[in-house]
């Protein structure tokens, strides 16, 4: 993929849908959408989960990308951000993002993305760039619709916050 923008994006959708389509799992679902979005997005170096499963605290999930920090408490970092503001966070440059969690020193923008569930945040998707600026509000737009189907997609009823 050239890049992800419009048709490109269409292409994403598609190949994730075809994916999800035999799938309910979502830890699975999570797990190959994270390795879709790395290998897939251009200029990608870490995407991935936090998931909220043990109190209030962001808990690392499947990704694809360096290791990366296990816990983040809501507030913390660009994904705590995320879950204390209750909104996405497209970041231009992470190092002038206050208390910016640098899992890699490579990393230079970031997008996260609320997943919610039954109107609670039960975890971030979190991915980051090497590129400063490289998301656009179309990447968060895309992205959030790729989180969409995977909710559609999954069976949540074992998952506890």
């Amino acid at each position: 993929m050239a890049a992800a923008k419009g048709e490109d994006y269409q292409e994403f959708l598609a190949k994730l849908e075809d994916r999800l389509s035999s799938e309910s799992d979502w830890l699975s679902n999570m797990a190959n959408l994270a390795a879709l979005i790395y290998q897939e997005l251009p200029e990608i170096n870490w995407a991935g989960f936090y998931l909220r499963r043990k109190g209030e605290d962001l808990q690392l999930g499947p990704f694809q990308g360096k290791p990366a920090v296990s816990k983040i408490a809501p507030g913390r970092g660009v994904c705590g951000t995320a879950v204390a503001e209750a909104e996405a966070q497209l970041v231009d440059n992470v190092h002038e993002f206050p208390g910016h969690i640098a899992c890699d020193c490579e990393s230079e923008s970031e997008l996260v993305i609320p997943i919610w569930l039954d109107r609670e945040i039960i975890g971030v998707l979190d991915i980051d760039s090497p590129v400063r600026a490289r998301f656009t509000s179309r990447d968060q737009d895309m992205l959030e619709k790729a989180v969409e189907k995977l909710l559609a997609a999954s069976d949540f009823t074992d998952f506890k916050v």
